[in-house]
């Protein structure tokens, strides 16, 4: 098969897959062609495609599950207002520990909280999980058998990197924010989010107070009423011990 009618075909299909594609993939697509074109032809095609490609508004990227067609980063902010959504905003505990996953695995939970010097929420743990972030890789051979967690190719594709040795130093990650776009934290926002946390827990113990006065006033006029009630069953009960004496002194 010709390079050019190669290329324009693994082009079609890349734009069309809704998720990367390997060479393994591809080359299956080509299974009941005559001419069909060996693995390396594939991988040719794929390499001229990415030359092509080089200075314009979107790129044929090798990921870690295989290649696909996406928007260059330099213009992700003008496309994204396609969308009314906004992007995920996660929370810096979130990134940290995201973070200490990937450049330490296998990790446990334990030793990340020994590092960051606070507990990890279970929330994290799931979120990252839920997003396919992270997986369990084995567990500990200590009392407990804790899980070892690591980061999975998913992780891999969403950040654009083909292995773990793509990722930057850790030393030159000094400002997490700028970890990935999409992840940057907004500060307002999170002041905000604290603002109203803050004014959500004095709201509730305004509340609490409140509903204190309340309890106490009504156990005030339960005591209030009991005492009324007993008083004049002491009168009935002295009247009665007089007439007693008056009968008996007759």
């Amino acid at each position: 098969m010709e390079q050019q009618k190669l290329k324009n075909i693994l082009e079609a299909i890349l734009l069309s897959a809704d998720k990367p594609m390997d060479v393994r993939h591809l080359d299956a697509l080509f299974e009941v062609d005559e001419d069909r074109p060996t693995k390396d032809e594939i991988r040719a095609a794929l390499q001229s495609l990415q030359e092509d490609y080089e200075g314009r508004g979107i790129q044929l990227k090798e990921v870690a599950s295989g290649y696909r067609m996406q928007v260059a980063e330099d213009n992700a902010p003008w496309v994204a207002r396609l969308w009314e959504e906004k992007p995920p905003r996660y929370s810096r505990a979130l990134l940290e520990t995201l973070v200490l996953i990937a450049y330490r695995q296998p990790i446990t939970r334990g030793e990340i909280e020994e590092i960051r010097g606070v507990s990890v929420s279970s929330h994290i743990v799931k979120t990252l999980m839920e997003r396919e972030w992270i997986r369990v890789l084995g567990h500990k051979d200590v009392p407990g058998k804790p899980a070892m967690y690591g980061t999975t190719r998913e992780f891999l594709d969403y950040f654009n990197l083909k292995t773990l040795d793509e990722l930057p130093p850790l030393s030159e990650i000094k400002d997490l924010d700028k970890l990935h776009p999409e992840l940057a934290l907004e500060e307002a926002g999170v002041e905000a989010a604290n603002d109203d946390a803050q004014q959500e827990t004095a709201e509730n113990a305004e509340s609490e107070a409140t509903d204190q006065q309340v309890n106490d006033a009504v156990e005030g006029e339960g005591e209030e009423q009991a005492e009324a009630s007993e008083a004049p069953a002491e009168e009935v009960s002295e009247e009665s011990d007089e007439e007693t004496a008056e009968a008996q002194a007759s």
